[in-house]
């Protein structure tokens, strides 16, 4: 599964998200929601979290200190929740705060999993690689030369 699309929605009082109805079914056996790398909290499946952070360090040593911090940081700021009847996950509030989300959010299709960004900040990161895209491009194409 490919996750595609901008969705702007709005967490309730609860914080809970209504995840895009055509990718509930995705997560029909659990959800990971996991701190971003940018400021955004990612909804994986777990079988696709797990491959993805043994990816990222994987052929380092497990004895180094940068190893251990990048170990923890996936682990620590990650939540196993599962969608509620009505098709919301509640995101909890030290992901709220890395992520620094407010009511207002845009999910993000960014291919192996969805991001929660906070609308305001989407929309300035967007802008940002939508007016540099093509040397973002050209920088990926030179570097693997």
């Amino acid at each position: 599964m490919t996750f595609r699309g901008t969705f702007d929605l709005t967490l309730d009082a609860k914080n809970r998200l209504t995840v895009p109805t055509r990718y509930r079914a995705s997560f029909a056996e659990g959800i990971v929601l996991a701190a971003g790398l940018e400021d955004c909290v990612a909804i994986w499946r777990p079988e696709d979290y797990d491959a993805w952070t043994a990816a990222a360090l994987e052929g380092h040593s497990p004895l180094s200190p940068e190893f251990r911090k990048l170990k923890r940081h996936f682990t620590a700021n990650s939540h196993p929740t599962e969608l509620d009847g009505a098709g919301r996950v509640m995101v909890p509030r030290f992901l709220l705060d890395s992520g620094k989300l407010t009511k207002d959010v845009s999910v993000v299709g960014a291919g192996e999993c969805l991001e929660i960004w906070d609308r305001t900040g989407w929309a300035s990161y967007n802008g940002e690689v939508l007016e540099n895209v093509s040397d973002i491009a050209a920088g990926l194409q030179s570097s693997a030369g």
